[in-house]
């Protein structure tokens, strides 16, 4: 489980994490190089947020 900050909310995931970790992760395959970084992830996904990804990869 992602660590929260003092307000409560999930703290964002750094931009040079690897996508092949947040599989492992969060039990999730997004379909791409495990090498990619989430900040292309994210770029390729009009900039969502991990979690807004995670909930798009859960729909399908």
């Amino acid at each position: 489980m992602r660590s929260r900050n003092e307000n409560g909310r999930y703290r964002q995931k750094r931009g040079d994490a690897l996508v092949g970790n947040l599989e492992k992760k969060y039990g999730s395959d997004f379909g791409v190089r495990s090498d990619m970084k989430l900040e292309t992830l994210r770029r390729q996904h009009d900039d969502l947020s991990l979690t807004q990804i995670l909930k798009e990869q859960h729909k399908k």
